[in-house]
């Protein structure tokens, strides 16, 4: 009886002193290369394999979190997820809580794209009254105004892939994308069925933020963060999933 008193006492001592996760947040709007999710939980991709190195590098295990993108920001702020990763300060006006935000690590290109037939460049301004394809609960500055006045009227899917496979199947003439999800998508396709982007709506640098809670090693994951950045650890996942480096900045479209 003793021993396995003792027995029972190791397991619970060992137990409560198994390392707390870092718990990452992922968003299940997203799409490949960005990240792939199946039954629930992600498998592959860039975000994937950079979350899953940071905590490996940071010496804890990863968890992570599939959310509507509606429920991230309140998860940071209840502490139910630690780190958010792939977001921009803009994208977050009213964030409340305590965040400490990394260096930029990807740099993001939207654009307004179509199929094959269609202008190899379009002013949105100048387009006429129509539905135009976009994700649920993202947020696209540029083409707001037209948004609001009614000359566009949003079309929304639950994730990326699916408004590119509603605009190959002709349920509207034009959607948003960023870069990867249209490069991923189009790599399955025939060249005379590959969608093109005919405008750049917004290019902008992204990172992660972390709660800043006196129990997470903060700056241990920044500094981390700061180092597959600079070591060009990040660029090389990003080539794995997209055989090229990381878009480079143009002008101001």
């Amino acid at each position: 009886m003793r021993l396995a008193l003792g027995a029972l006492l190791l397991i619970g001592i060992s137990a409560n002193s198994a390392p707390a996760p870092l718990r990452f947040a992922i968003t299940d709007s997203w799409a490949m290369p960005m990240v792939q999710i199946e039954h629930g939980r992600p498998t592959q991709g860039i975000l994937y394999d950079v979350m899953l190195s940071l905590a490996t590098q940071v010496g804890l295990p990863a968890e992570f979190h599939v959310l509507a993108r509606a429920r991230l920001q309140s998860s940071m702020e209840h502490g139910e997820i630690d780190i958010r990763c792939y977001a921009a300060q803009s994208w977050l006006p009213n964030q409340s809580g305590d965040y400490i935000w990394s260096v930029p690590l990807w740099f993001q290109r939207d654009l307004l794209i179509s199929t094959q037939g269609a202008p190899a460049s379009v002013i949105p301004s100048s387009l006429s009254v129509q539905p135009i394809g976009t994700v649920l609960g993202y947020s696209y500055p540029t083409l707001q105004a037209l948004f609001d006045n009614g000359q566009l009227k949003r079309d929304d899917a639950r994730n990326q892939e699916q408004v590119l496979q509603k605009l190959l199947a002709g349920r509207y003439h034009y959607a948003v994308s960023n870069q990867w999800a249209l490069d991923w998508f189009n790599q399955k396709l025939m060249p005379d069925r590959q969608l093109h982007g005919v405008a750049v709506l917004q290019e902008q640098y992204v990172g992660c933020y972390v709660r800043n809670d006196p129990k997470l090693p903060v700056q241990r994951i920044m500094q981390i963060l700061l180092k597959m950045k600079m070591s060009g650890e990040i660029d090389d996942i990003i080539r794995l999933y997209t055989g090229t480096d990381e878009p480079t900045q143009t002008d101001p479209p």
